[in-house]
């Protein structure tokens, strides 16, 4: 760890502030405003569909202007889409609300790349620690987001007005942060003669397409469960205070574990890694079935943060074995995009399912990708056992 990637701990830390505060608010802001109850997580939606469809974008201004560049124009969208919000919520309207979390959708796609800077910020032989601790620093809005809803969600008399305030504030200091960060000279473009690979030739290696598809698949599953939990326990009778704290457990299992995740991959390798994660997804959605009651609620989405750290932390670091130097401003907004579009549809679905169809069968729905990512990490394993040089 050196001072700019404390600063970019930092970043990410402000970045999921904005994050975990927007998951706890959108979706009860879009049960009150919407038409009907099933759109309640259109907000939640439009912010992930917004960040599926910003990726290139963000791709070709991070490859054009640099790091630091990008992820402050990244950071001024924020505070705008934050300021739209504000309006839509004082004065009632939904699908401005729906606009404004998807124009924030810009800002999420640029701060998703912060882990991909960590690894370049890092000697080569300490990336992968250098990506765990980075992600680590989630543990921050952990500790302030659902803090930060439940403490302004009243602050100007129309409820969660405040919080989108607040999140203004999180905006100008994630920028001032990110302006002390130094990520290197802009890289020149690539000579004219050299043809970057294209999307289908990047997925068609089997370590990136396992890489890809493992985060997609395990952001998308913890999406489906953590956008439906405060719909579900305001549906079972509990108050904002306990959901609060149950998505401040949850985050904390997302990135306490930053602070090991990186030795455990570098000594055990990812695929191993990433297979726990998978079974304690497993285990989550056995303890969600189990009852409404808040503890389960709270030890299910704890074990949902921590199988999803050691999925996106590991197939992060695995991903970085499936592209070459140049090619990583399109290799990430491929990887990015996977994550945001599977993020959208389950953004769309916990709602829906939730309201219709109720918390049980909507964890049961979510043991289907589980299962296909426990089957792609096998079916990789074996490809790269069989596939490793012989010696003598």
């Amino acid at each position: 760890m050196n001072q700019h990637l404390w600063l970019l701990t930092l970043a990410q830390g402000l970045f999921f502030t904005n994050n975990v505060t927007f998951i706890a608010i959108n979706g009860l802001v879009g049960l009150s405003l919407a038409p009907v109850g099933w759109m309640a997580t259109l907000p939640v939606m439009g912010y992930v569909v917004g960040s599926a469809l910003s990726a290139a974008v963000v791709s070709r201004t991070q490859a054009l202007w640099g790091r630091k560049k990008s992820f402050q124009m990244g950071l001024v969208v924020a505070f705008f889409s934050c300021a739209l919000a504000l309006w839509a919520v004082m004065h009632q309207w939904f699908w401005l609300l729906v606009g404004a979390t998807f124009i924030a959708g810009y800002y999420s796609a640029n701060a998703q790349l912060y882990r991909f800077a960590a690894a370049e910020l890092s000697p080569a032989e300490g990336r992968e620690k250098a990506v765990s601790w980075v992600m680590a620093g989630g543990l921050m809005g952990a500790i302030i987001g659902p803090n930060l809803a439940n403490q302004t969600k009243n602050l100007l008399g129309v409820p969660f007005a405040g919080a989108y305030l607040s999140l203004m504030g999180v905006a100008v200091l994630a920028w001032l942060v990110i302006e002390r960060i130094d990520f290197g000279p802009t890289p020149p473009p690539p000579p004219a003669g050299q043809v970057q690979r294209s999307w289908g030739s990047l997925m068609r290696q089997p370590v990136f397409f396992v890489a890809a598809l493992s985060a997609a698949l395990g952001y998308g599953v913890m999406n489906l469960l953590m956008a439906a939990t405060p719909l579900a326990m305001q549906t079972c009778g509990i108050g904002f205070g306990e959901t609060a704290m149950v998505l401040q457990w949850h985050v904390i299992g997302m990135f306490a574990p930053g602070f090991f995740t990186g030795h455990l991959i570098k000594r055990f390798g990812a695929l191993p890694i990433m297979g726990v994660g998978v079974l304690l997804n497993f285990v989550c959605v056995a303890i969600a079935l189990s009852g409404i009651e808040v503890q389960q609620f709270l030890i299910a989405l704890l074990l949902l943060g921590v199988g999803w750290n050691f999925l996106f932390t590991g197939s992060t670091t695995l991903s970085l074995q499936g592209y070459a130097p140049q090619d990583k401003h399109r290799a990430q907004a491929v990887l990015n995009f996977c994550v945001f579009a599977t993020m959208a549809v389950t953004s769309f679905a916990s709602g829906a399912l939730v309201t219709t169809s109720g918390w049980d069968w909507l964890n049961l729905g979510s043991l289907l990708p589980i299962g296909v990512t426990g089957v792609a990490l096998l079916w990789l394993g074996r490809h790269l056992h069989l596939n490793k040089p012989q010696t003598a």
